[in-house]
């Protein structure tokens, strides 16, 4: 009876613990993304300096856009949000797990990183927080 509920709690442990979902996400670095710097993610940056970023989606994408968009938070002009920058790009036949570029910001804050499907704009992949000091 013992090898029995030990064998029963063991299957529970392991199915609760072992679950293969992915999720889509944002990560920020303060130089350029290669293989030997992939763990080496930010969340902030000086002023006036290169961000990169690297948005990693384990789903196959439906569309070949993406649409990308930064929004400081704390502004008053759109109930304490303000949309810095909106982008829409085309994935490589090669990047359709991820897309990695970067983007340069001039004033301090704390900034949302929103990634969308060009098929269905209102559904979030991903987004991310991070700050200029």
């Amino acid at each position: 009876m013992k090898k029995f509920l030990l064998l029963i709690f063991s299957l529970i442990i392991i199915m609760t613990t072992s679950a293969c979902t992915q999720k889509t996400g944002i990560l920020f670095y303060q130089r350029p993304v290669t293989k030997e710097n992939v763990m080496d993610y930010a969340s902030v940056f000086k002023p006036s300096t290169r961000i990169y970023y690297l948005i990693l989606m384990p789903d196959f994408q439906h569309s070949r856009f993406l649409n990308i968009q930064i929004i400081k938070k704390g502004s008053a002009e759109y109930l304490g949000y303000n949309i810095v920058m909106t982008r829409t790009v085309r994935l490589k036949d090669e990047e359709d797990k991820y897309f990695t570029d970067y983007m340069v910001l001039n004033d301090k804050g704390a900034y949302i990183m929103k990634v969308y499907s060009k098929d269905n704009p209102r559904k979030v992949y991903t987004q991310a927080e991070f700050y200029v000091k």
